[in-house]
């Protein structure tokens, strides 16, 4: 049996109150078990500086790359206002508010100025962009000369084994049938490697685990 095509899934972020809440119990529970992508970001090259994140939801992994960068500011770019409200939560909470701030907004189309980050980073989102050939020209045009970018997701061609452990982990349950739409909107090595090769990025890497996958490139200086 063959691939089935992608799903697209939301392209508006998660809105609703309830599932915002049970959202933030989910991510939680995923940095409790150091599933988070901060390990790529920081493998990639991102160690500081003034850093944009796309799509932080409840803010968990910026933050905690936040917390490994002494020297450095986060901006975080969502789309829904309900998750910006419990991202600046969890930034009190972690006692980074000073160093963070969230932005209302979408990437095909960002509220920023040319050449204003040193590095761009998103977890778990890009699944949900639109267009994401645009999201990657404005990630481009946000970049200083030289700057960073690493985008790690789930991957749709992960076998039944996985895909099982992976609705079976996600907590609280109510979560779980997001999780297998996600997991239908994911990108395979293989699209990721033609979304990346229409991008004016050098030095780019695409690479996969066992649930998921990464890509990362540098704008040229």
């Amino acid at each position: 049996m063959g691939l089935k095509q992608r799903k697209i899934e939301t392209n508006a972020g998660i809105q609703n109150e309830l599932t915002v809440e049970l959202f933030d119990q989910f991510a939680r529970g995923m940095r409790d078990k150091g599933w988070n992508g901060v390990e790529s970001f920081i493998k990639a090259g991102i160690t500081g500086g003034r850093v944009l994140e796309i799509g932080p939801g409840p803010g968990y992994v910026g933050l905690e790359w936040l917390k490994s960068a002494k020297n450095a500011t986060l901006t975080g770019l969502e789309i829904s206002p309900a998750m910006i409200r419990i991202a600046e939560g969890n930034a009190k909470e972690y006692n980074l508010a000073h160093r963070v701030s969230y932005t209302q907004g979408n990437c095909m189309s960002m509220p920023f100025p040319d050449y204003c980050y040193d590095a761009v980073f998103s977890n778990g989102s890009l699944h949900e962009w639109e267009d994401p050939i645009l999201a990657l020209r404005e990630i481009h045009r946000v970049l200083k000369p030289g700057g960073i970018f690493c985008i790690s997701d789930l991957r749709r061609d992960v076998n039944l084994l996985t895909k099982g452990f992976l609705y079976f982990s996600a907590r609280p349950k109510e979560i779980r049938p997001g999780m297998l739409t996600s997991l239908s909107a994911a990108y395979t090595i293989k699209e990721a490697e033609q979304l990346i090769a229409s991008s004016n990025f050098q030095e780019i890497l695409v690479h996969k685990d066992f649930c998921g996958l990464t890509v990362s490139g540098r704008k040229p200086r």
